[in-house]
């Protein structure tokens, strides 16, 4: 789990904290229903942890909620990318 938050991670975690209040539960609720640790819960809508789609699947199921709905508006320049990491940025 990456503990570098990103814009993706704060959008994302956002995303989770309204379907979560839409469906009126708590986060130690969306922990029991998605087996997710609510520790990471937490993380995850604080936008310090970027899930990863496993446990984004888990989420929108217990959410009852598209997983696409989770991802409207991600690009990839919210994520980052270090400058050694040997990949090449298309321009």
């Amino acid at each position: 789990m990456p503990r570098v938050p990103s814009a993706a991670a704060a959008h994302i975690g956002a995303r989770i904290r309204t379907a979560r209040e839409s469906a009126t539960i708590t986060q130690d609720r969306l922990a029991v229903d998605s087996d997710i640790d609510s520790s990471n819960i937490r993380a995850y809508e604080s936008g310090r942890a970027l899930p990863s789609i496993h446990t984004l699947v888990r989420i929108a199921e217990a959410l009852r909620t598209p997983v696409a709905y989770f991802l409207e508006e991600v690009t990839s320049e919210m994520f980052p990318v270090a400058a050694t990491d040997g990949r090449r940025r298309r321009g």
